[in-house]
């Protein structure tokens, strides 16, 4: 990677994709994820100075929001209504998520329970404020899913099954950030289904998928 990460060019900042991956907070092989798929994801087109690739910061700037702000879409509607401290249950807590089931919620909610009650049976029950499930919600950065959604229709052959899946995107990301520190593959997919609050076989599909992508 060029050491020299942003320049000034005819009085405006440009990045190399070293610049871009600093800038944004991704990790390189995710730069060039963006670059290969500019199509998918609206990645500026580039230019080249003194043999070099650039990309203009602005442009950067406006993708990078635009980006982030189709990953917050892709969220389900979260149920905003009733007290901050009120205690909820894991039911109560997947549907202020707008999850279909309470096996959907993600284990950092899960691990970290505001209380526990032990019932009569001995069974434990777990318990959050809202505000807690609230500051979950505002964490995620990738869809969460609760099924198929009604009404879909056959269309052109897709590659895969999840070639028009957002949350392909996330697990994209995560296999690029795992290259690009050297992390094992191994275990990517129980870290996706936590952070997706799906199960762990669509979390490995949707890896799979990546990887079929990512081939030349």
């Amino acid at each position: 990677m060029d050491s020299v990460a942003r320049r000034i060019i005819d009085g405006r900042t440009a990045l190399n994709r070293a610049g871009v991956a600093a800038h944004t907070g991704a990790a390189y092989s995710t730069v060039n994820h963006w670059h290969r798929h500019r199509a998918r994801f609206g990645f500026p087109q580039g230019f080249h100075h003194d043999g070099r690739e650039w990309f203009w910061l602005d442009d950067i700037e406006a993708f990078h929001t635009a980006h982030q702000a189709a990953k917050r879409a892709e969220l389900t509607q979260v149920d905003r209504s009733g007290q901050p401290d009120d205690l909820v249950g894991s039911g109560t807590a997947a549907k202020i998520l707008g999850y279909g089931s309470y096996r959907n919620l993600p284990h950092t909610l899960l691990n970290h329970p505001d209380r526990v009650e032990i019932l009569a049976d001995g069974r434990k029950r777990r318990l959050w404020h809202r505000r807690t499930v609230w500051a979950i919600a505002d964490a995620r950065t990738g869809r969460q899913s609760t099924g198929r959604t009604p009404g879909t229709t056959t269309g052109p052959r897709k590659p895969h099954p999840y070639a028009d899946d957002p949350r392909l995107t996330a697990a994209t990301e995560l296999l690029a950030a795992a290259d690009a520190t050297g992390r094992d593959r191994r275990g990517l997919g129980i870290e996706l289904a936590q952070q997706l609050g799906i199960p762990q076989r669509t979390a490995q599909r949707l890896l799979a998928a990546a990887m079929s992508d990512s081939r030349p």
